[in-house]
């Protein structure tokens, strides 16, 4: 039996255990739960960090303001000193538009160890005064009717304290189609959402695209300041509102959708290079585990299937196939979620290896001192990562 054989049978083990035993983290069936309106709906702030977001807030902020919403709430949208008329352009739209109250706030400069949303967010809870509920939602992030009015009412019939929504993202041209599926796929092979929706589970995560929040919970796990520093800080505001006895649930979004375009390689790149190091605590070790694990786990189904056919060694191929196989079903339903045909599903070892290199390029990035660039701004790595 040939090296080849092995590493195919050790492939198959794998993907039958991620299938079978992974906390379904393949399914799609995740969505926010149907709830009754409260007796007293509670007031909410929805809190919009933008800094040069002149070119998506004309489709995304007039939905926000134009939410119906029972009870108290208005819209905070912090101008992270943008250099594009971020702030003028969203009070003409908010005259043009009405709806929900907007005040467009300004922060002081960015202080060091802070990351220029969360001092954005941060302000803006300053702003938000007494509301018992916070929606943060990013700028590029569009609401359809009835998104607010259904996340307080699961929040609220289900004593959650972060209700979060992986908002659906673009998949307009051929490299979204390629690329953005197989984003959510992995996010949630590393944070199961099932599992991280269980009150028990260590594992927590949400998508800071739609995260509601409980301002008492906020200010138990200490407030935006706990995670001041951290690049990725949905799974760390997670993590701190569970780690203080809060309850978190993440899902899937119907109402919820990322406007921002992404129609070549170059900016789907950036969006997975700029923290996929951080996710890997600036670690050496667990980068050179994640590029083997990605090698063994996409990689080698694929490999030792063409390797086998190719070479008569029909063992290795049929196993080789049979994790490929495997890998592929559990991909089918993002992809019909996406609505992007079944057929794509074997094409997954090969975005994995785009995402390989995307997370080798963070490294690499990080070890210029280049660190985590977004809008304008490098973060180094944190004294303490979240």
């Amino acid at each position: 039996m040939t090296v080849l054989w092995w590493v195919s049978v050790v492939s198959l083990l794998v993907w039958v255990w991620l299938a079978a035993c992974h906390g379904g983290f393949w399914r799609t069936d995740q969505r926010l739960p149907a709830a009754p309106g409260p007796a007293r709906w509670p007031a909410v702030v929805v809190l919009v960090p933008a800094r040069d977001e002149a070119d998506v807030l004309p489709v995304s902020l007039p939905s926000v303001l134009a939410q119906e919403y029972p009870g108290p709430a208005r819209v905070v949208l912090v101008d992270d000193h943008s250099t594009d008329g971020t702030g003028a352009l969203a009070r003409g739209l908010a005259d043009r538009v009405g709806g929900l109250p907007l005040t467009v706030s300004t922060p002081p400069p960015l202080p060091a160890g802070w990351t220029g949303k969360l001092w954005a967010l941060r302000h803006g809870v300053e702003q938000a005064g007494d509301a018992e509920w916070l929606l943060l939602t990013d700028a590029d992030i569009a609401h359809r009717p009835g998104s607010l009015r259904a996340l307080v009412a699961a929040g609220e019939a289900n004593g959650l304290d972060l209700v979060s929504q992986m908002a659906r993202l673009r998949v307009a041209s051929r490299w979204e189609r390629l690329i953005v599926p197989a984003f959510v796929y992995f996010f949630a092979q590393l944070y199961p959402f099932r599992r991280s929706n269980r009150p028990g589970a260590r594992t927590a995560a949400a998508a800071g695209g739609c995260s509601l929040v409980r301002r008492e919970a906020l200010e138990r796990a200490g407030g935006i300041a706990a995670i001041r520093g951290a690049v990725i800080d949905d799974v760390s505001l997670a993590r701190a509102v569970k780690r203080t006895g809060g309850r978190t649930w993440l899902g899937l979004a119907d109402r919820v959708d990322s406007v921002r375009p992404s129609p070549g390689l170059g900016p789907l790149w950036r969006m997975v290079s700029r923290s996929a190091y951080a996710q890997l605590r600036y670690s050496p070790l667990l980068l050179t585990g994640t590029v083997a694990g990605l090698g063994l786990v996409y990689l080698a189904p694929p490999v030792t299937a063409l390797a086998g056919l190719a070479t008569g060694a029909w063992g290795t191929a049929a196993t080789g196939l049979a994790a490929w196989a495997v890998m592929a079903g559990t991909y089918v339903p993002m992809l019909r979620y996406y609505g992007v045909r079944a057929a794509a599903a074997p094409l997954l070892p090969f975005t994995a290896l785009l995402y390989l290199l995307m997370t080798v390029d963070s490294a690499l990035q990080h070890w210029r001192g280049r660190g985590a660039a977004w809008k304008g701004r490098t973060y180094p790595r944190p004294q303490r990562a979240e």
